[in-house]
């Protein structure tokens, strides 16, 4: 297993932590996307480990499957972590961080098929 490979698994984690972190801050906080941040992470933890599984077994481009993965983590950060400081202090992470991470994490998507398509070199 390689050390990508290993911080695939470790990223994928943290978001299925932050995820549960989230959920139950979002039971207590009023106001805010804490949900949508927490439903995010949680749905792309399990999507993470998933594509790191694929990239082992073969079923997808290792160099495009890496590069996917990266960019739903940038998208995840992003996206939730904007979501998330509004909810906790009122304040953007930067401006339009959340519309930009929500776009990246199409790319990202977008990428994960297109290297199920792309041939390994022999």
């Amino acid at each position: 297993m390689t050390l990508a490979t290993r911080i695939l698994i470790v990223l994928a984690s943290l978001s299925g932590l932050l995820g549960v972190g989230l959920s139950a801050a979002a039971a207590h906080v009023t106001g805010g996307n804490l949900t949508t941040a927490a439903q995010f992470l949680l749905f792309h933890a399990p999507a993470l480990l998933a594509l790191v599984a694929l990239i082992a077994v073969g079923a997808v481009n290792p160099m495009l499957g890496q590069i996917a993965s990266y960019v739903l983590v940038l998208g995840l950060v992003l996206f939730c972590g904007d979501l998330s400081r509004r909810a906790f202090s009122g304040v953007a992470l930067f401006p339009r961080a959340a519309p930009a991470g929500g776009i990246i994490l199409m790319v990202g998507w977008l990428l994960v098929g297109i290297s199920a398509l792309v041939r390994m070199r022999a």
